[in-house]
């Protein structure tokens, strides 16, 4: 019985946040982050920090924002991914982490784009999802190649000392 609940809250801790992020996502597909209501949020804040801001650097910086936001969500979602996928119990997942992460990143990016065609405040864009994809495939490869660069350095470290 200790081992399951050992293994259990594990599991949750494990898949727990990249199950979060992936609500999260979710719910920043809805209506409530449409561009009409993030500019009511951030164009008092551009306008305080940048009081003579004209109309078209708003829109400019606005929609920068924005795409900044896509790229920082998905690259967060891969770093959960990953997380998840190396601490995993079954061998594959570990093994195929960066696969499973990039498969997650990419249909999870166009899901949440075709979503946002049902939500009328939203339009859906094949370029968020590039920019998505762009952020998720960014975080993998700095693991995976700092994550690879690391373990070759152990290992030599390894073969001088012992």
């Amino acid at each position: 019985m200790i081992k399951q609940t050992q293994l259990t809250r594990r599991r949750f801790w494990r898949y727990g946040p990249l199950v979060f992020w992936i609500l999260f996502i979710s719910f920043a597909s809805t209506s409530e982050f449409s561009a009409s209501n993030t500019s009511q949020i951030l164009r008092p804040i551009l306008l305080w920090l940048f009081p003579n801001l004209s109309e078209s650097r708003l829109a400019a910086a606005h929609f920068l924002t924005r795409k900044v936001g896509h790229f920082t969500e998905y690259a967060v979602l891969a770093f959960l991914a990953r997380r998840a996928f190396i601490t995993s119990s079954l061998t594959i997942m570990r093994r195929y982490w960066f696969q499973l992460g990039l498969l997650l990143v990419v249909i999870y990016g166009l899901l949440d784009e075709f979503h946002q065609s049902f939500v009328p405040s939203r339009t859906p864009s094949i370029y968020d999802s590039a920019i998505d994809v762009a952020g998720g495939l960014t975080v993998l490869l700095i693991f995976k190649f700092y994550g690879e660069n690391a373990v070759t350095e152990e290992a030599a470290s390894n073969r001088r000392t012992g």
